[in-house]
């Protein structure tokens, strides 16, 4: 994984220097070469949809160089310690202290940019940093956003933190702090050795370059994943704080020796994957990159999150176009949803062959207690994804409720509530499981399946239809178990397995039931639908004999009335014995998927030309 990583901070031009990190600054503090203060130049967006603008090499400390130096850090900072911003504009000496760190080392790079020493001189004058508060109030700026300095010359303002001619002096000052940092941590007995020298820290070989490295004794903070678990200052992914972590005597770093430069590679590379392609589900992040260039048209797991390019009829009303007739939009719909299997056969057919070579790479992060939780992590050929992706859309398809079409562009959201009551709920190892199941095409787990199927149980007792997603997830299960026969989108009227038979013996029941009586409140579904698909041969008998001594008899069209007597007798002849006594988890889901599939089953013609169209609502 972590050499993936790297790889990918190769590709996408990654400043990785040691120090060094992207930042995105929202305020410019204009200084003329004398250093007077100009004014300020607003780097947020107009709309405030982002927070500024990003650097991409901007000076960087960790919590323990600050901590140990006892400074804060270099030409970028936050409004509060640059210019002593704060919202009830008291000081206390806390920030005071800090404010002076800050000046102190634009006062050290004088030596390598001139011009940092009268800014410094500036941020040292009451009268000028009162100016620059002025300018800040009236924009509603924040003392915790960040803020840097250009200098306005005839050519317009030049932006010191883009320059690198500051970087020497950087890097030598972390150095001496570095220094300073193992000279105070080192035992006495150490520096009387050999005439006060000491052999320094051990050296090892780095687990990413292979090189002989002396290990850092701590790796810089990913950032990102306040939102799944994590802290706001960042989390580490590799951490030996505690005594039961570590082995061979070793201490912190050294039980995954690696260089500087390459934890801070790892990092940078996570934090912009987090940052760019990271997508929040339930709990987790899933982070997803390539090996090559993909066009965002044509990437597969994109399509898993948001669906086949178009809303499923559920949510959206356009979709109800295409099932009606819409030529554009039915030709619309087809096309989005074999995208993946479209370019599965450009790569077959040599007209995409370098996609072929690709790979694809799959983290899935969470955040405990300051520490970075790895879910999972998948990688593989690119021409697998497309398969797997193809397989999940097409195990997942499923006819609508109102039967007009088959919904197949299931998003992955939609999925993932399926097993819940609503998508909140769904927890992350959830989320982790069926994100597996849907990228390495992986059967659903038994557990999940139960889930879902207790939710779909729920919602036809309460009177409602599942959403498609929760029964096109049945389908994706008992398609992916070996154990059950393979479901269509729509109704099989030749699949003689009793458990599906019973399902749609029952639905048929409840049609004739509507036609006949009405909305009669809790009908059959509401009252009996639990017993019955869990133990049909107690329940079936009896309601058929209701339905034909009660209920047929009470339907006035006598087409109608003879139709459904037709549709009862091939159903239960197609049963070969009696309903049977007890059915399974895996029974009761082909129970389910027969009484959904035979509601959602759109006409019939009757004798008379009537049509039966009607989903049972009792």
């Amino acid at each position: 994984m972590l050499h993936a990583l790297l790889e990918y901070a190769h590709q996408q031009h990654l400043v990785a220097e040691p120090g060094l990190k992207p930042k995105t600054v929202g305020w410019l503090l204009l200084f003329s070469p004398e250093g007077r203060f100009l004014g300020i130049q607003d780097l947020r967006s107009d709309e405030r949809t982002t927070k500024g603008r990003e650097f991409p090499a901007c000076p960087d400390l960790t919590q323990q160089e600050l901590v140990a130096a006892g400074c804060r850090h270099f030409l970028v900072d936050g409004l509060d310690v640059v210019c002593l911003l704060t919202k009830g504009g008291q000081v206390d000496d806390k920030l005071a202290a800090k404010h002076h760190s800050f000046v102190e080392l634009l006062q050290r790079a004088a030596i390598a940019v001139p011009v940092l020493a009268r800014i410094a001189e500036a941020l040292c004058d009451d009268a000028q940093l009162e100016a620059i508060r002025k300018e800040l109030s009236p924009r509603k700026a924040k003392p915790t956003e960040l803020a840097t300095f250009a200098v306005v010359e005839d050519g317009g303002p030049l932006i010191l933190v883009e320059r690198d001619d500051w970087h020497a002096w950087w890097q030598a000052r972390r150095q001496e702090m570095a220094e300073a940092r193992r000279a105070k941590s080192r035992p006495a007995a150490s520096r009387r050795k050999k005439g006060g020298g000491d052999a320094g820290p051990p050296r090892m070989r780095c687990l990413l370059s292979g090189e002989i490295v002396e290990a850092l004794p701590t790796h810089n903070k990913i950032e990102g994943l306040s939102d799944v678990g994590g802290l706001a200052m960042g989390d580490t992914l590799t951490s030996f704080d505690k005594a039961a972590f570590t082995s061979f005597g070793l201490e912190q770093g050294a039980n995954a020796a690696m260089s500087e430069t390459m934890v801070k590679t790892y990092v940078t590379a996570l934090n912009h994957l987090i940052r760019y392609r990271g997508r929040r589900m339930a709990g987790v992040k899933v982070l997803y990159w390539y090996s090559g260039p993909v066009d965002p048209d044509d990437d597969p797991i994109r399509e898993l999150f948001e669906g086949a390019g178009l809303p499923a009829p559920e949510d959206s009303a356009a979709s109800a176009d295409a099932h009606h007739g819409n030529a554009a939009s039915v030709a619309e719909r087809a096309q989005a949803e074999s995208r993946a299997r479209r370019l599965l056969q450009a790569i077959q057919s040599g007209q995409s062959s370098d996609l072929g070579d690709f790979r694809y790479y799959a983290l899935t992060l969470s955040a405990n207690s300051g520490r970075v939780v790895v879910r999972d992590w998948m990688e593989g050929r690119f021409e697998e994804l497309l398969r797997s992706v193809d397989a999940w859309f097409r195990d997942l398809a499923i006819v609508s409720r109102d039967g007009k079409g088959v919904v197949s562009s299931h998003k992955f959201g939609a999925v993932l509530a399926a097993p819940v009551r609503e998508l909140r709920d769904a927890p992350a190892p959830l989320a982790a499981i069926l994100w597996r199941c849907a990228v390495k095409r992986q059967p659903i787990p038994f557990e999940i399946m139960a889930q879902t199927l207790r939710r779909v149980q729920i919602d036809l007792m309460q009177g409602e239809t599942p959403l498609h997603a929760r029964i096109g997830l049945l389908k994706a299960f008992c398609n992916r178990n070996e154990r059950t026969p393979d479901m269509n989108p729509e109704l099989n009227c030749v699949e003689n397995d009793p458990a599906y038979l019973c399902g749609r013996i029952l639905a048929i029941l409840a049609k004739i039931q509507q036609r006949a009586l009405g909305d009669v409140g809790a009908g059959i579904v509401q009252r009996y639908y639990a017993a019955a698909s869990a133990t049909p041969g107690l329940v079936l008998g009896r309601l058929v004999r209701t339905a034909q001594v009660g209920h047929l008899p009470k339907i006035q069209e006598k087409g109608l009335q003879r139709w459904f007597e037709n549709q009862l007798a091939e159903a239960w002849s197609q049963l070969h014995d009696k309903p049977p006594a007890v059915l399974s988890l895996e029974g009761q889901t082909l129970f389910a998927m027969g009484y959904y599939q035979q509601v959602a089953k759109r006409t019939a013609s009757t004798s008379e030309g009537s049509e039966e169209s009607a989903p049972a609502s009792a």
